[in-house]
């Protein structure tokens, strides 16, 4: 199958397969997430316009890489306006998310298990 256009519609099977999520998943999302709106054609066929494919990746980015919980994402995508797709790793949070853990260096790890060790030692 030739590669579509940037610009083309899609189905709901061609973005379930290039987001990596099941359809029923993005069926979820189209009813938590009042800016995801697929056009709908004859017999509830979806089409997914570059706008809506933009804006599944930015759900899915936010729910699995980031962690955000779906009520988070809801808050955030609402700040937002309506949940224009940019890029969600240089955004200020609304929340932090739920499972994301704290990065942070090698070093200052260390650093704090060496003054925990300290403190229990003197305990």
């Amino acid at each position: 199958m030739a590669d579509k256009s940037d610009t083309a519609f899609r189905t709901i099977g061609e973005v379930s397969g290039e987001i990596g999520v099941p359809q029923h998943v993005l069926r979820y999302w189209e009813t938590r997430f009042p800016q995801l709106k697929p056009i709908t054609r004859a017999g509830n066929r979806r089409y997914y316009r570059p706008e809506d494919v933009a804006l599944v990746r930015r759900i899915h980015g936010l729910l699995n890489g980031q962690g955000y919980t779906v009520k988070g994402v809801q808050k955030l995508l609402a700040a937002k306006g309506g949940g224009a797709p940019a890029d969600a790793a240089a955004e200020v949070p609304v929340s932090t998310p739920a499972t994301a853990p704290m990065a942070l260096p090698i070093d200052e790890l260390k650093a704090i298990r060496a003054l925990l060790a300290e403190a229990l030692a003197a305990a």
